[in-house]
């Protein structure tokens, strides 16, 4: 397993990013964060048309690693930090030229789901699992991922999902427009190899000219929504979710 919990296979014109921690599910700890953007650069210049991301086993990603946040993401200033290398991993598959696909099962919770939404296309298994959890932590979710879910899903359901917390089906956010297909688990593999092969035989300055003109459609003004993540971090709120977490309990949260 790569210390960076991220692997590449490649196979002709059609390269895999696998997430790997499998003993947490594939959450990601920083340093997977950080070796996104290069392992995508790589397969990039090994000449892939297509880009599949996937979680190693049975779940896609379980988001970021919560066990090292006390470290690594403990107030605003190295929440920043952190966030820089959050916000990289979701830009480099968002603006990658060619087209990406997310290969979802199992769980597809936070920094997963964000990963999941930065993709051009999202396919899952019949049991996959989905949910941005932030407000049980009481931190806030990085304004350029929370665009990517808003662009998939709605403001309004991107609101629910993230107010409430809640777990949601395969069938539920395939109503929600994030899903373009729901398939069964057994046949996940084989369709999502089916479709990579079929969009890398097409006219890869097509796909890019294609990405080009949907980013271009996507414009805002993130400053106060920053200022306002920035704040969760230096919360009282922030350090309860990291105790209740630790504590396997309820956090209790006064919004302060």
């Amino acid at each position: 397993m790569s210390q960076s919990h991220v692997e590449q296979q490649i196979n002709k014109t059609v390269g895999t990013l696998v997430l790997t921690n499998r003993k947490k599910y594939n959450a990601l700890p920083q340093s997977g964060w950080l070796s996104i953007k290069p392992a995508v650069e790589e397969m990039l210049d090994k000449g892939v048309r297509v880009i599949i991301m996937s979680g190693a086993q049975n779940d896609f990603c379980a988001g970021a690693d919560i066990s090292e946040f006390d470290r690594v993401r403990k107030d605003a200033s190295t929440a920043r930090i952190y966030e820089a290398s959050n916000i990289e991993a979701f830009a480099a598959i968002r603006n990658c030229c060619v087209p990406t696909i997310a290969k979802i099962k199992g769980y597809c919770f936070g920094g997963g789901f964000g990963l999941a939404a930065a993709c051009d296309l999202r396919i899952a298994s019949d049991n996959a699992r989905f949910a941005v959890p932030a407000a049980k932590l009481g931190l806030g979710y990085p304004v350029e991922a929370m665009a990517d879910i808003v662009q998939a899903i709605g403001a309004q359901n991107a609101k629910s999902l993230l107010y409430t917390a809640s777990r949601y089906s395969a069938e539920d956010m395939q109503r929600m427009g994030f899903l373009s297909e729901v398939v069964l688990e057994d046949e996940l593999d084989q369709r999502i190899d089916q479709l990579a092969g079929a969009i890398s035989q097409l006219a890869p300055l097509t796909h890019a000219a294609t990405k080009s003109a949907v980013l271009a459609m996507r414009t805002a003004n993130w400053e106060h929504a920053k200022a306002a993540s920035d704040a969760t971090f230096s919360s009282q709120d922030y350090a309860e979710g990291r105790a209740a977490f630790r504590e396997k309990r309820q956090p209790e949260f006064k919004g302060i």
